[in-house]
């Protein structure tokens, strides 16, 4: 007899094509009238375009956002937007730019209205990250939790293809763990396979023709499944691993998560066989690690930490890290296995391919 518990998150999710033209009513459904407008410094026209639109209402643009959200730039955006008198704070981008909005919301409860441009899913959670030291610390609270969400496809018409491909894996991964999560239940469950289906459909389409709208949206919908997963349930080794790689070594985001995926369903697999056969029905194939590796490979992502900056000397530094404080994983985590899987996702082995999704 199965038990769980399930707990949906409260946010308010618009999705579609110019859903944009939607925000200034957004603004004053919750009450704001004093946006501060967030970005990283790659996307600032795209962010003014934003701060244009909502006219009067934008108190100001802030586009220092970059990955893992160091603790001096989540401290000089708290100040900002306490500068400008802001009661809200619109997030336009991917996960760093997210990042940062938790941050200020983690302090100050100011509202988020996040308006993604890539696949990376934080919009969707109440999960919150800082880096200070090298070490990259993560949190729950329910204060950084976006109140609503715009999916627009069409902003995300300019992501460059790779972006497309990596930041789609990364939303994967949060489908992938979902499945096998120590809290997983029935409705999170069919939420992570039909993102993980989704996104193994569209990505490729997305790579090949970046402006076929249809795919876009195909994309975004998974993603938005993913990062739904992501903020319901746990999340396990795979996470764990691509925080201290990014927090730590600096490795860009979404290319960690896409190269460490399918090494880490290859290990987990022998102990959640139910996962990885659900994971390796979305994908259409017989085996989740081999069918996670041969998706980033048909789409040109990085397969090995050698091609994304990871330096072969660090490796050993990596694993103790990665067994210092771990999260909940289905299959026991040791020093040398954690070792031997870093080694081979260096290298860009292929992971071995197990019958039936992943049975032992």
């Amino acid at each position: 007899m199965r038990s769980f518990i399930y707990q949906s998150q409260p946010a308010r999710v618009i999705f579609g094509a110019h859903s944009l033209d939607r925000l200034p009513e957004e603004i004053q459904r919750l009450g704001a009238s004093r946006a501060l407008v967030l970005c990283t410094p790659e996307q600032r026209g795209q962010a003014q375009a934003v701060a244009d639109r909502i006219g009067p209402r934008a108190a100001g643009l802030f586009d220092r956002a970059v990955m893992h959200v160091p603790i001096d730039t989540a401290q000089a955006a708290r100040e900002e937007a306490k500068r400008l008198g802001a009661d809200c704070c619109i997030a336009v981008g991917g996960g760093s730019t997210t990042g940062l909005a938790k941050a200020i919301a983690l302090v100050s409860e100011l509202p988020i209205l996040a308006v993604p441009t890539t696949y990376a899913g934080s919009e969707m959670t109440p999960i919150w990250g800082l880096t200070e030291g090298g070490i990259k610390k993560t949190g729950r609270d329910l204060r950084v939790l976006p109140r609503t969400v715009i999916y627009d496809p069409v902003l995300t018409l300019t992501m460059p293809a790779m972006l497309s491909a990596t930041s789609g894996m990364n939303a994967i991964a949060h489908c992938v763990e979902a499945l096998y999560a120590e809290d997983a239940n029935p409705i999170v469950s069919l939420m992570a396979e039909e993102g993980i289906r989704a996104l193994a459909a569209s990505l490729p389409a997305v790579v090949k023709n970046p402006i076929d709208l249809e795919a876009r949206a195909e994309a975004l919908y998974g993603a938005w499944l993913g990062g739904s997963s992501l903020g319901a349930v746990g999340m396990a080794l795979h996470h764990k691993l691509c925080h201290v790689l990014g927090g730590t070594f600096n490795l860009p985001h979404a290319e960690t998560h896409t190269v460490v995926l399918p090494y880490a369903a290859a290990f987990n697999a022998p102990a959640a066989p139910e996962a990885m056969a659900r994971v390796a029905r979305a994908l259409g194939t017989r085996d989740a690690a081999a069918g996670l590796f041969a998706l980033s490979s048909s789409m040109g992502a990085p397969t090995a930490l050698s091609q994304i900056g990871m330096k072969e000397g660090d490796l050993d530094r990596a694993a103790e890290l990665a067994v210092l404080n771990p999260y909940y994983n289905p299959r026991a985590i040791t020093r040398e296995a954690i070792r031997a899987l870093l080694d081979d996702a260096f290298r860009g082995r292929p992971p071995a391919p197990r019958p039936n999704g992943g049975e032992p």
